[in-house]
Parts: structure tokens; C-alpha cells; sequence
């Protein structure tokens, strides 16, 4: 469902992604691994359209969205979460999910019941302890839990995730990993940036490992 071709990323003489092919299907969580600056971020940031890239295209669900605004690619079905947190720390956990729900609505031919969906998936993702409190509030690790459900709140077809488990605790990071493969059970397609190596081995189907922007595995 997700598929990029010759993806390449160029900043000046630096290359930050070299001729990058990946593909990412439905129901499984397939991994991208490497060191800091390797590039993976940047791939994000194009398949996302946050980042034009040099060449290459990227194809969701078998359409070309290379040219496409980052929320016209939502629309279709993609949603990331941010390697630095981005979420609306003066507002609680809750409306952090039912603004995603509202802009949902507001932006899509398919309308969901916020309320509801927002409850079904502060249980889902085990928030529902801390769903009135204000995201400024709560640690960090789960603090990356409540981006994954605003994210879910979109009703995505692929969600990207970059450096999701950051912060967590052992415990937090079990508890992410059954809601990961749960969520692909489903048959979502995912896929995961991220350094937490056993994580990544326990969840993935299949890994890419990325350095100097190529891939090399």
C-alpha cells in the first residue's frame, strides 16, 4: 500500500537519501533501522510530502501522490508521528484526540463519532487513566502513546512512526509492542523508525537498514 521508487534526497553537495526503494504493506510493521543522520527521517519527511524529493516518487495505495500537499496525503490515508513530540501540550490527552477527530470530520467524506472513537481508543492504547489530565503533565513515554492514538484518530490506512518507543520504560515498551502487532493484526500497514533494536526485531516483518542515505540490507 505504501511504496517508494529511486527516492532520492539531495541538500546542497549532501545526499541524505540515495536511491531508496521500500515497500510497505498492509498489515504487517515493517522496520527502517540505522545510525543518526542515516536518512531515515528525511524519507519520512518525503513520503509524508514534507520534503520534496530530488528524484524518485513516492506511490500510496498505487497512486502517485509525489506532487501532492502533505494533506491531501492524509486525506488518502497516511499518518507519522514525530521523532520530537508534536502535540498540544495546553490541552488534555483527550482533546489532543478529539481535535484529530473534529479536523477528521471537517476534512473527510467519512465521518466518525468523535466522542466514541475517542473513548474506544484511549482504551485501546491504555490512556484512559490519564485522558482528563494535560499532556504537559504526563512522562514522556506515554506521552508518545497519546501521538500514535491522535494519529489513529485520523483513521489511517499507514501509519509511520519515528523513534516511537523514545523514553518508554521496559514495561511501556512491551505494552507498545502488543499494540503495534495488534494494530497490523488489524491490517494496518506500518512503518517504524526506530533504535530500539529488540523492539524492532520482536515487531517487524521485514527491515530495511539505512546508512549515508543508501540502504544497505
Amino acid at each position: 500500500i505504501l511504496e517508494t521508487r529511486g527516492i532520492t534526497v539531495r541538500f546542497g553537495g549532501h545526499v541524505a537519501v540515495k536511491d531508496v526503494s521500500i515497500q510497505v504493506g498492509r498489515g504487517t510493521v515493517t522496520g527502517l533501522i540505522g545510525p543518526n543522520g542515516a536518512g531515515k527521517t528525511t524519507l519520512f519527511n518525503t513520503i509524508t510530502g514534507l520534503q520534496k524529493p530530488s528524484a524518485g516518487k513516492v506511490f500510496v495505495d498505487g497512486r502517485d501522490v509525489t506532487t501532492l500537499p502533505p494533506f491531501k496525503r492524509a486525506r488518502m490515508g497516511l499518518a507519522r508521528t514525530f521523532q520530537r513530540l508534536e502535540l498540544f501540550v495546553s490541552l488534555s490527552v483527550r482533546d489532543n484526540l478529539r481535535v484529530a477527530g473534529d479536523i477528521h470530520n471537517a476534512n473527510s467524506r467519512g465521518r466518525i463519532d468523535v466522542e466514541a472513537e475517542t473513548d474506544r481508543l484511549l482504551r485501546l492504547t491504555g490512556l484512559s487513566d490519564i485522558a482528563d489530565q494535560d499532556v504537559s503533565d504526563i512522562p514522556t513515554g506515554r506521552a508518545r502513546v497519546v501521538e500514535v492514538a491522535r494519529a489513529l484518530m485520523t483513521d489511517p490506512q499507514i501509519l509511520l512512526l519515528d523513534e516511537p518507543a523514545s523514553g518508554q520504560t521496559e514495561q511501556e515498551t512491551e505494552e507498545f509492542a502488543a499494540l503495534l502487532t495488534g494494530l497490523a493484526d488489524d491490517g494496518l500497514a506500518i512503518c517504524l523508525v526506530e533504535h530500539d533494536i529488540p523492539l524492532v526485531m520482536k515487531i517487524c516483518s521485514t527491515i530495511h537498514v539505512l546508512d549515508y542515505g543508501a540502504v544497505l540490507a
